[in-house]
């Protein structure tokens, strides 16, 4: 890896100020920091990304029932997407593993911690949520707004963004209809998440029935996870978000 990096061409170094009038920033130590891990990412992980829709008519009307019921503890569309990852974990365990260093070894994880990236002035972090598939969705969103604050303000040690199984990328406050998210290492697969969208499809009588189905990207790492394994890992969160219930 040492020899490829080292073969490329040097990177490009033009005066750009004698084109127009530039400005030249620093990036802070945490871009510099964050960037040298996604640029690692990239090179060393075979990056794949399946893109599919799952119906989420059903959960959003109970999630938004539920926030009109409790306007203090509102739940964003991310978490039902948390707790479905933490639950198809079980049942696809290979997207919970890692690959040692060497890459000769796959440790197999027996817990469910899903890693949220949280926008932060200086860039992105991915605080992680322990025991997803056992709690209630309500107290992840507890949890997950008190880290985001944390993350915004004080910024987030290691501790709380270690040991996650697989991460969640969420663009739908924003748009989009799909990404390539970069594997998050040691982390063998990521999530992307957009906005969610209406289509028409055929109704029991017929009829023209609109859903609402949310685009989801999942990046895989290839030595580890096949394409079929990808799509079914896809269908069976859709099928747990299905499932949710928000009390």
């Amino acid at each position: 890896m040492t020899s490829f990096i080292e073969a490329l061409p040097d990177w490009p170094t033009d005066d750009f100020a004698t084109f127009g009038k530039v400005t030249v920033r620093k990036r802070s130590r945490m871009q510099q920091l964050v960037g040298r891990f996604l640029g690692r990412n990239w090179i060393r992980i075979p990056h794949v990304t399946h893109h599919d829709e799952v119906d989420v008519t059903e959960v959003e009307a109970r999630r938004l029932a539920w926030n009109a019921d409790h306007p203090a503890h509102r739940i964003s569309p991310v978490i039902p997407m948390v707790k479905a990852l933490a639950l198809a974990l079980a049942e696809h365990p290979q997207f919970a593993a890692s690959l040692d260093a060497s890459g000769e070894q796959l440790i197999e994880k027996h817990y469910a911690h899903v890693g949220v990236a949280v926008e932060v002035p200086a860039g992105l972090l991915v605080p992680v949520l322990r025991d997803c598939d056992t709690r209630p969705l309500p107290e992840l969103a507890t949890e997950l707004a008190a880290l985001a604050e944390k993350a915004r303000t004080k910024g987030l040690p290691m501790t709380d963004m270690t040991g996650g199984c697989i991460s969640l990328s969420s663009l739908g406050h924003i748009g989009g209809t799909g990404f390539t998210p970069i594997v998050n290492a040691p982390e063998v697969a990521i999530v992307g998440m957009t906005r969610v969208q209406m289509r028409a499809t055929p109704g029991a009588d017929g009829e023209v029935a609109w859903r609402k189905m949310l685009p989801l990207s999942l990046s895989y790492d290839h030595r580890v996870i096949n394409g079929a394994d990808a799509a079914r890992f896809v269908i069976t969160v859709g099928r747990h978000l299905a499932g949710l219930t928000f009390a």
